[in-house]
């Protein structure tokens, strides 16, 4: 178990417990999980997943703040939409993951090299350049990407919602195509965790950390910093890229505004925040907060106003309506008690060192 984690233990026994108990669900949840909005946000927090580990690579393990993730992550979705607008099965939809993966790290290689010689700032500025550019270009080229309304697109047919291989139900679900997609989702997402995990935790991630605290040192030590620099910001490109795909498969659906929206890339940065950077099992424990606040907590404020209703100032306290200052709160909170984020905070406590003592 601990070579398939590459042997970086989660470092504290509920930390332990709290992965264990969400990869456990994550596996069971067409059976746990009635219904399909559930399951849809169950496949969206797998997915995050990936998308968050990945900027964590840049932000917590290579110190690189970089605003055009969710560009790789656009390209990667409308690299599946764009190959199956026209129709198409299981060739098309690799096709065109694989174009947008290749072409997310052409342009993140390309970018790093031309922009990573200047200052972090600097850096940082033309990475939201780039994403806004994106964004407005996918607006525009509606003849390509459908504009603001966005591509809608038949998948292949063992994972269409039609589709149904079995004709009894197996352990009490009825087995379909958004259960297969999910399955198929999830099984990515896993191993591109554990990919990521194995590169962090190679010479290669001990090299980046070592930038990360000291890249003057890290030269001089005769590391080629800006090659380590562009790699990384490459490899992330690649995984958000992968997301971006997994993503529309899913939504059968691409848009600017669910794929390259900057609230997205605001979403991911405290996802990582709220996990815990240079950790990458924070991404596990930052995404399920994200998204289970981002689906239920609105409602959940409903339930509480209802409840409240008779007792003075409660119900207007809790009105749905205030569910986005209530996640400000959250994160304020979270921040307050764990300012090394969930899982940064939970290994300190466990006496666990820093990746580079």
């Amino acid at each position: 178990m601990m070579r398939l984690l590459s042997h970086d233990r989660p470092g504290h026994w509920l930390l332990s417990t709290a992965l264990a108990a969400l990869l456990a669900v994550f596996a069971a949840a067409p059976f746990l999980l009635p219904g399909t909005r559930a399951l849809a946000v169950a496949a969206r927090i797998v997915i995050f997943i990936v998308m968050a580990a990945s900027y964590d690579l840049l932000l917590g393990y290579t110190g690189i703040v970089s605003f055009a993730q969710v560009t790789f992550f656009g390209l990667g979705a409308y690299g599946v939409a764009i190959a199956l607008s026209g129709g198409g099965g299981w060739l098309a939809l690799i096709l065109g993951a694989a174009a947008g993966i290749a072409l997310s790290l052409a342009l993140a290689l390309a970018l790093a090299l031309l922009s990573l010689r200047v200052r972090a700032i600097f850096f940082s500025m033309i990475t939201l350049a780039l994403a806004r550019f994106a964004q407005v270009l996918a607006s525009e080229w509606r003849d390509l990407t459908g504009g603001e309304d966005g591509l809608t697109f038949s998948v292949p047919r063992e994972i269409s919602p039609a589709f149904h291989p079995f004709a009894a139900p197996v352990l009490g679900l009825r087995i379909s195509g958004p259960v297969i997609v999910y399955y198929l989702i999830f099984a990515l997402a896993l191993i591109s965790f554990l990919i990521l995990l194995r590169i962090v935790n190679s010479p290669f991630g001990r090299v980046l950390q070592a930038i990360r605290e000291n890249p003057f040192r890290a030269e001089s030590l005769g590391y080629r910093t800006i090659f380590h620099r562009a790699l990384a910001n490459a490899v992330a490109a690649g995984f958000a890229a992968l997301a971006g795909a997994m993503m529309a498969m899913q939504l059968r659906y691409a848009n600017p505004d669910t794929t390259l929206s900057f609230s997205l890339m605001i979403d991911i940065l405290l996802m990582v925040v709220i996990g815990g950077m240079g950790t990458l099992y924070g991404a596990a424990i930052g995404a399920t907060v994200m998204v289970l606040a981002q689906y239920y907590l609105e409602p959940g404020l409903a339930a509480l106003a209802a409840a409240t209703h008779e007792v003075a100032l409660l119900p207007a306290l809790f009105d749905p309506g205030r569910w986005l200052l209530w996640l400000g709160v959250i994160f304020v909170l979270v921040v307050y008690f764990f300012p090394a984020g969930i899982v940064g905070s939970l290994r300190e406590r466990a006496g666990k060192p820093p990746p580079l003592s």
